[in-house]
């Protein structure tokens, strides 16, 4: 949808730039998966630096000089750190945290402030599933929907803005995927699903473009009262794109892909474009019918 978006507004009409461009987003939304796994194990490595450093004070505490080492002899950590998958990835595309070292730093300390660690370090549960949860909650509850986080991150990439939430998501996920006895070999999520994940992408992409003045003069047709003028760039972009899913989809249900058109105008366009939104693809998918264009109920 972004894509489209922007595609229309630099007006160059090129079709493989604008699919190259969203290819590469979708790789750099992979790339900010395995830099939320990477963190894990950067944030356990400054942790055992921080010890060292702590131990050869010059006149260090007796809590400093026996530190309580749960979180540096975390197995998940030290699984993640193996994982073969991650580390061939992060070879080939170059990701790491080396230039962020303040942010993993403030990552570590929001951590070792928080109750989650508190309650880890005083259990007397010492467990491979013990150190899995309480990874899975500093996602989930510290790391996610961290305002801080996000700016950061907003920051590295300009192609991370909408995609944090869902690869935290992922994240969780895979943490709770991760199987002792998997050791370097565990599985990672893969960027798609499977080929036909891929190919809807590309599809959906090429039909929403290359038919794009068709399906724009059927939205302008069927918007009564409506000026196209007035009416939102991004609603004319979500309608188009819902058209070209409605038409060129037949196994994905019509109230499937207008209950997502729908709340993806809620978040990213006006308060009032669901309602006109869903009025006027309802108006569009009676005329479709009606013609016989539909393959589908």
């Amino acid at each position: 949808m972004q894509i489209v978006y922007a595609y229309y507004q630099k007006g160059n009409n090129d079709l493989r730039v604008a699919e190259n461009e969203l290819l590469l987003s979708l790789r750099r939304s992979y790339d900010l998966y395995h830099y939320f796994l990477l963190l894990i194990v950067e944030v356990t490595r400054m942790y055992e630096r921080l010890i060292e450093v702590r131990r050869n004070k010059y006149r260090p505490t007796d809590e400093e000089k026996n530190p309580d080492m749960r979180l540096q002899n975390n197995r998940l950590a030290a699984q993640i750190a193996e994982n073969e998958d991650l580390q061939k990835y992060n070879k080939e595309h170059g990701i790491s945290w080396v230039d962020d070292m303040d942010f993993v730093k403030k990552i570590l300390e929001t951590i070792l402030k928080s109750d989650i660690y508190k309650e880890y370090v005083n259990s007397e549960t010492d467990s491979y599933e013990a150190d899995r949860e309480f990874w899975r909650l500093v996602f989930k509850r510290i790391i996610s929907n961290n305002e801080y986080v996000e700016d950061y991150l907003e920051e590295k990439s300009i192609y991370w803005n909408e995609d944090v939430d869902i690869i935290e998501s992922f994240v969780v996920k895979t943490i709770k995927r991760f199987d002792e006895k998997a050791g370097s070999k565990q599985e990672l999520i893969p960027m798609f699903y499977n080929n036909d994940d891929y190919d809807y992408v590309i599809k959906l992409f090429r039909q929403t473009l290359l038919h794009g003045d068709e399906y724009r003069e059927r939205i302008n047709k069927h918007m009564k009262n409506w000026e196209s003028e007035r009416v939102a760039n991004m609603d004319l972009v979500i309608m188009q794109i819902a058209i070209a899913e409605i038409l060129n989809f037949p196994t994905i249900p019509i109230s499937v892909t207008l209950n997502e058109y729908i709340d993806a105008a809620k978040y990213y366009s006006t308060p009032k474009s669901g309602i006109f939104i869903n009025g006027v693809l309802d108006s569009i998918i009676e005329e479709l019918k009606t013609e016989k264009r539909l393959m589908k109920n």
